[in-house]
């Protein structure tokens, strides 16, 4: 079955763009086929986006799609960002809506982190759930070793997806998994890396 998190060179292209409002600005995002919600911004990441705090720093955006989550969050906040994706065409696509809502970005092709040597003070992530438990958990653990002390990893996920054990493989990884926001089937986790 393909997903969005690999590169599927097969598909047809169908550009767009969408628009999203946050916190009095509107920002435009273009999308294609092969990556994640490319018709709208999907109601898991704009739950996610309204819940974290202010934050300040660097960011990484890990498993990043066509950058809405990073895009929006170092914008508002004025943070150095980086975004890591598998996806060739996420990346472009990425690239592009960095450029078009003027923003700098260290953009990386990763596979989840085999090629980021640098550690962040926030990372957000809106997990691949079909890729498989197998990358979604190798995502929460290696975070934690690519946080700065006191750094923060905020996840979303739903309740269908395993949002109870997920919280428990947090907990495990670090030691503590608060929770943000929990309504309608949608969780938003945040775990806080203390040595």
């Amino acid at each position: 079955m393909s997903h969005y998190f690999i590169e599927d060179k097969n598909l047809k292209e169908d550009r767009k763009k969408i628009e999203y409002n946050f916190k009095d600005n509107k920002f435009v995002f273009t999308t294609d086929a092969g990556v994640f919600s490319k018709d709208h911004i999907d109601p898991a990441t704009d739950i996610l986006l309204n819940t974290i705090p202010p934050l300040s720093g660097t960011l990484l955006d890990m498993g990043c799609g066509y950058g809405c989550i990073g895009i929006v969050l170092a914008k508002t906040y004025s943070l150095q960002l980086t975004q890591a994706d598998i996806n060739q065409l996420a990346l472009d696509l990425t690239k592009k809506n960095c450029i078009d809502n003027g923003l700098n970005s260290n953009i990386l092709k990763s596979n989840c982190f085999d090629n980021i040597s640098s550690s962040f003070d926030t990372i957000v992530i809106n997990p691949p759930i079909h890729a498989g438990k197998a990358i979604t958990y190798k995502m929460y653990e290696d975070s934690y070793s690519h946080l700065n002390n006191g750094g923060k990893l905020y996840i979303v996920t739903l309740k269908k997806h395993g949002a109870e054990t997920t919280k428990a493989k947090l907990n495990s990884i670090f030691g503590n998994c608060e929770t943000l926001y929990k309504k309608k089937g949608h969780y938003v986790f945040c775990c806080t890396k203390t040595l």
